[in-house]
C-alpha cells in the first residue's frame, strides 16, 4: 500500500489505460480524482470499483479542448482534495499525414495533448502543499522521440509534451518530479482488434500488457525522488529499430 492516503488526478480515467491505472493506484491505497468527458457511465463504474477497494473517488467532467473547463476542473480538484499526483493520460489520436492535417485538426491535438497538460501541471504546481515530493506523469509515445510520416498532429503534440516534461522537471524541482512514459503497442485503437502488423518491427514481438504499463506508472508515481525529467520507453524496443 505504497500510495496510501495520497490523491492522484488521472485524466481520461473512465476507460482503457486511465481506468487500469486508476484501479491500480487504488489497490496501492490511493484516492482518485477521475476526469472524464463523455463516458459518464464508465466513469461511475470505475468510481464504484475504487470504492470497493476502500478508497475515495471524485469524478469530474471536462472537455479538455476548452481551457475554461480545464481550469474549472482543476480548481474543483484542488479545493476538494490535497493532490499528490497528476497523470496526463487523456489524448486525441487521429491518423493523418502532414498534407491531410487541417487547422482544426492541428488545434484539437495541440489543445488536448499539450495545452491541457501545461495548464494542469501549472495549476497543480501552484497549489501543491504536501511535504513530500509531488509527482506528475505524462503519457507520450515512442514516435514522439522518433517522428515519422503518420499521425502528424498527434506526433507533434506528443513531441511537445516530451519537451514540456523535461522543462517542467527543471522548473519544479525539487518540490515536484515530472516524468513520462513513451508507449508503444499496448492497446489497439477503439473499435479495432489487435493487428499483428503493428508489432512486426517490435523486437519483443508482442503487444505490451496492461500490467506492464501500470507497474511502470506506479514506479514513477512512488519511486525514488531522484528520478525526474525521465522518459521511459515502454515499447518493446520499437524506438531502436
Amino acid at each position: 500500500m505504497t500510495l496510501t492516503d495520497k490523491t492522484i488526478l488521472i485524466t481520461g480515467a473512465a476507460r482503457r489505460l486511465g481506468k487500469a491505472l486508476a484501479i491500480a493506484c487504488a489497490k496501492q491505497g490511493a484516492d482518485i480524482v477521475l476526469h472524464y468527458n463523455s463516458s459518464q457511465s464508465e466513469a461511475e463504474e470505475v468510481r464504484d470499483q475504487v470504492h470497493l477497494l476502500g478508497r475515495d473517488c471524485l469524478i469530474l467532467k471536462a472537455d479538455l479542448a476548452d481551457p475554461q473547463q480545464v481550469e474549472r476542473m482543476m480548481s474543483t480538484a484542488v479545493a476538494k482534495t490535497n493532490l499528490y499526483g497528476l497523470v496526463n493520460n487523456a489524448s486525441i489520436f487521429k491518423s493523418m499525414g502532414f498534407m491531410d492535417t487541417t487547422l482544426p485538426d492541428w488545434n484539437e491535438h495541440i489543445a488536448v495533448n499539450l495545452t491541457t497538460p501545461f495548464l494542469l501541471t501549472q495549476h497543480f504546481a501552484r497549489h501543491y502543499t504536501l511535504a513530500e515530493t509531488g509527482r506528475v506523469l505524462n503519457l507520450v509515445d515512442w514516435r514522439a522521440l522518433r517522428p515519422g510520416r503518420d499521425h502528424f498532429p498527434y506526433t507533434i503534440s506528443k513531441s511537445g509534451l516530451v519537451a514540456l516534461t523535461k522543462s517542467t522537471a527543471l522548473q519544479l524541482a525539487p518540490r515536484i518530479n515530472v516524468n513520462a512514459i513513451a508507449l508503444g503497442a499496448i492497446l489497439p485503437p477503439v473499435g479495432q482488434p489487435e493487428d499483428d502488423r503493428l508489432i512486426k518491427n517490435v523486437p519483443q514481438k508482442r503487444w505490451a500488457e496492461l500490467d506492464e504499463f501500470t507497474r511502470t506508472a506506479l514506479f514513477l508515481l512512488d519511486g525514488p525522488d531522484y528520478i525526474t525529467g525521465e522518459v521511459i520507453y515502454l515499447d518493446g524496443g520499437r524506438h531502436l529499430v
